[in-house]
């Protein structure tokens, strides 16, 4: 049965976009992109919201094709290609780049992709992950934490989430300054 893990860059103050949803404010480097790279080659199948679906599809299909692109940034947009990928939404009626449109519930679509996939299932974008948060479906917690606040914005976690208990299992410091946490839930 797959694991699901929720992974984002996160700030200090615990929001993953500004108020008017930009995420400029992470400092992704080559040190992180590669570090992305081998968390992407471990997923099974990622994720998405719409959200994070369309800021992810806006530029990965052909960012190894970008010439502003290091190294390290062309090797994840090929890790990323390579990802089977689906899209929770009730809002788009098609997406490309080889991602799968679901719409059901969230408990009953993780249950489909748990008999199709037995590794990682990677969940991102913080409204269609506040849905398996609040389920209790997320596995393990896995933050990108940057040395900036930001005030205000969409959180990590889903305010007003019931308290849960979780266990460090790793930690890391990246020479930008960010801090790599990694959690498990107790249950």
């Amino acid at each position: 049965m797959g694991k699901v893990v929720y992974l984002m860059n996160v700030s200090l103050d615990g929001y993953v976009e500004t108020a008017d949803h930009s995420v400029d404010w992470g400092k992704v480097d080559d040190e992180l992109h590669t570090w992305f790279s081998d968390r992407q080659r471990e997923a099974d199948v990622s994720v998405y919201g719409r959200r994070l679906w369309e800021v992810m599809a806006a530029y990965w299909p052909t960012g190894e094709a970008d010439p502003r692109s290091t190294e390290p940034m062309r090797e994840f947009a090929r890790v990323w290609n390579a990802t089977p990928k689906v899209v929770f939404s009730h809002e788009l009626v098609s997406v490309e780049h080889g991602a799968r449109l679901v719409r059901g519930d969230v408990g009953e679509e993780l249950a489909k992709l748990q008999r199709e996939f037995d590794g990682e299932i990677d969940v991102g974008g913080p409204t269609l992950a506040a849905q398996f948060i609040e389920h209790g479906l997320v596995d393990e917690y896995r933050l990108i934490v940057h040395p900036v606040v930001l005030g205000a914005g969409t959180p990590f976690f889903p305010p007003g989430v019931s308290r849960f208990d979780l266990r460090t299992i790793e930690s890391r410091a990246f020479a930008s300054g960010a801090m790599y946490l990694r959690y498990e839930s107790v249950r």
